[in-house]
């Protein structure tokens, strides 16, 4: 902190505690009332900035989560606040989240993603390409030997690891298209298998 900021903070300490003096003096007879009245801004304050700071947990806590129908075989993924559908597979056992991109050909991961399910990066050959709104990306294409979604589970799945940066694995149509039906409607999205 600089001379000027510590000058600021401590100007404005003693401005504070000037009001809150003057609050008391002015109000002597009704001390325990402003008392009262100063604890429950306080309480108001600290549960405000409790709130900012677990926002993320609190988000995804209350916010709709994909559900599986296994005894109707349909799948129903809430909308996302910012727009997209997202996915989750277990992929060799473990959970992946994807975006759903009904635009993308293949199933994309990220080099994240791709570690977690147990793919070495360092065995990989980037030599295929693929197009995307940000350019063209060097991929690497692998076999998923597991991917299960509820009561649908696949083998021996061909996927891409993305040799760039991305925010999240894409679900794209070749995994949809595993499914008989694929609807939105209301916000939802519906898939539905035999």
């Amino acid at each position: 902190m600089s001379e000027i900021e510590i000058g600021r903070l401590g100007y404005l300490g003693l401005l504070l505690t000037a009001l809150v003096l003057w609050m008391f003096v002015q109000h002597r007879g009704r001390l325990v009332q402003k008392l009262q009245h100063l604890t429950a801004w306080g309480l108001i304050f600290l549960a405000a900035i409790a709130a900012i700071g677990l926002w993320d947990d609190i988000r995804h806590t209350v916010s709709p989560q994909q559900s599986v129908f296994a005894d109707q075989g349909r799948i129903e993924l809430p909308r996302a606040p910012d727009g997209h559908y997202y996915l989750t597979l277990q992929i060799n056992g473990s959970p992946i989240r994807f975006v759903v991109d009904t635009g993308a050909s293949g199933m994309v991961l990220t080099r994240q993603d791709a570690e977690r399910v147990g793919i070495a990066l360092d065995d990989l050959a980037f030599h295929s390409s693929a197009r995307t709104a940000n350019g063209a990306v060097q991929t690497a294409p692998v076999r998923l030997a597991n991917v299960a979604l509820g009561p649908f589970e696949d083998r021996n799945l061909a996927a891409f690891v993305n040799g760039g940066e991305m925010d999240n694995s894409l679900l794209g149509m070749s995994y949809l298209q595993r499914f008989d039906r694929l609807e939105i409607s209301g916000g939802k999205m519906v898939l539905e298998r035999g």
